[in-house]
């Protein structure tokens, strides 16, 4: 059924909404591993696991949503994700040993996967005029998200006890339920194509990437050249390979790696894997740095109640950089905005790593982030949309995610294993080591922002990037980069 004019004005509000959502609930973890760490008498590399879960489920979860976004059934895979990850707040809240409280997050994991799935929404159901706008609106809102949760998270667990945080959460959730079933319009989508789910394709990805992040978050822990490591490593590569060759000889695999041979897609999910790691890099430290003592050289001493606004300029930069985008759009294109946006990024790295002594440092470097990744990440769905047909737009998107996720999984654990090198008799890290991490994403980001200039000097300006089945070029300008006009009837029309 299409939607009504009225109920297509309040489509987008309420797409974001639920994607925001999902993104604070995700940042329900960073600032809590020392609380959880006391209250659930865990150690705190144990507590760690509170995130691994939580990314691991959210990892081989998200590739599936976002095939599924592609088929009929939108509005019932949206409400049935956004219920999981309710029961996952509650019985993180209710949680009395740490094992429950893993379950809890195991089922929040689920969040990483929201936005495909309203990507996929707002195409279809949107006017013509507003996908541009909403698609990228909805890609920052991972960004704009964190830079929201972190304060409230610290607020609340500071006050009221982490136990409020999820019952908050579990609010929050309860409420975006009642809108999407309210205002997102019923299925089936008719126009969405009827195909067999690839079984396969989804257990091998999720086997996969779950030896990858296992390996990637334990290695330092384990050893990197223990046999334990080493072993999730070889099963990783092992089964992606078979994933891989599985996936090129499925007619409708989970994730067609075939676009993956278009440069727009290429360059975009590059893109995604450094900035993903250096994005998590500078969160965690510059988290680091604000609770860390005095004594330590480097810290700030912000308490908890605190510490989660030096995130809050995140959300700003994202949110300002997404306005912005949508002005210049018309003029600039994509792979012009995304090169800017990791020029962003590369900038704060830097300057974090030289000057992160100071609490005004930590938030100008945290601004930059957020400005650059605002940029990047409406650009990065913007070149896939593009490049790919509207079948295909959600998996492509939700891949792009993975990769996101996978990038900042690297990114935590090889700067975790830094500060592991260095550590102080009090078992806290040298003002060497996180110096180090910080050294560590200013280059992953330098050599991201260097791979985008060389691009954007080899590829000729206005080359057909075009996977369209007519063979039909898709303009390298910003006003038509969602491209699929001419291919699919009026939004107005009946099917």
């Amino acid at each position: 059924m299409l939607p009504d004019a009225t109920t297509r004005s309040n489509l987008l509000p309420v797409l974001i909404y639920a994607a925001l959502t999902s993104a604070v609930v995700s940042s329900l973890g960073m600032l809590l591993v020392p609380t959880i760490s006391a209250e659930l008498h865990v150690d705190v590399s144990t507590a760690q696991w509170m995130l691994t879960v939580n990314l691991l489920v959210g990892a081989i979860a998200t590739p599936i949503m976002g095939r599924l976004s592609d088929g009929p059934h939108k509005k019932r895979l949206l409400l049935f994700s956004l219920l999981t990850i309710l029961l996952g707040s509650i019985v993180a809240a209710a949680a009395p040993n740490f094992t429950v409280f893993l379950v809890g997050r195991a089922l929040q994991g689920l969040s990483y996967g929201i936005v495909p799935v309203t990507i996929a929404l707002a195409r279809r159901y949107l006017a013509e005029s507003k996908v541009q706008f909403g698609i990228s609106s909805l890609s920052v809102t991972v960004t704009t998200g964190l830079g929201v949760g972190y304060p409230l998270t610290g607020i609340l667990a500071d006050l009221l006890g982490f136990r409020f945080a999820f019952w908050f959460a579990a609010l929050f959730l309860i409420t975006t339920v009642l809108v999407v079933w309210r205002v997102v319009p019923d299925g089936p989508d008719e126009r969405a194509p009827r195909r067999t789910f690839d079984i396969p394709g989804a257990l091998l990805v999720g086997m996969g990437l779950a030896s990858l992040l296992v390996a990637v978050s334990e290695g330092s822990r384990w050893g990197w050249a223990s046999p334990w490591t080493v072993g999730f490593f070889v099963a990783a590569g092992v089964v992606l390979t078979a994933w891989s060759l599985v996936e090129l000889r499925t007619p409708h695999p989970l994730v067609d790696l075939r676009v993956l041979r278009n440069s727009d897609v290429l360059v975009a999910n590059g893109t995604a894997i450094g900035l993903g790691a250096a994005l998590y890099v500078g969160l965690s430290i510059g988290s680091l740095i604000a609770q860390s003592p005095v004594s330590t050289g480097y810290g700030i001493a912000l308490p908890l109640f605190w510490a989660g606004f030096v995130m809050l300029p995140l959300s700003v930069g994202s949110f300002g950089a997404n306005r912005l985008v949508r002005v210049v759009a018309q003029w600039v294109r994509m792979r012009t905005l995304l090169l800017l946006g990791a020029g962003l990024v590369t900038a704060s790295s830097v300057l974090m790593w030289c000057a992160h002594n100071e609490l005004w440092e930590i938030l100008v470097g945290t601004l930059g982030f957020g400005m650059g990744m605002g940029t990047t990440y409406a650009a990065m769905p913007a070149l896939i949309a593009r490049s790919v047909a509207d079948t295909e737009l959600g998996s492509a998107v939700s891949f792009n995610q993975v990769l996101r996720t996978v990038g900042g999984s690297f990114g935590s654990a090889v700067s975790g294993a830094v500060l592991a090198e260095h550590l102080a008799p009090d078992l806290r890290p040298t003002a060497a080591g996180i110096e180090g991490a910080l050294a560590l994403g200013a280059i992953v980001c330098a050599v991201v922002f260097a791979a985008l200039v060389v691009n954007r000097l080899t590829v000729r300006p206005g080359a057909s990037t075009s996977n369209f089945p007519n063979g039909e070029t898709s303009s390298a300008d910003a006003a038509t980069f969602l491209g699929l006009r001419r291919h699919r009837p009026p939004i107005s029309s009946e099917p």
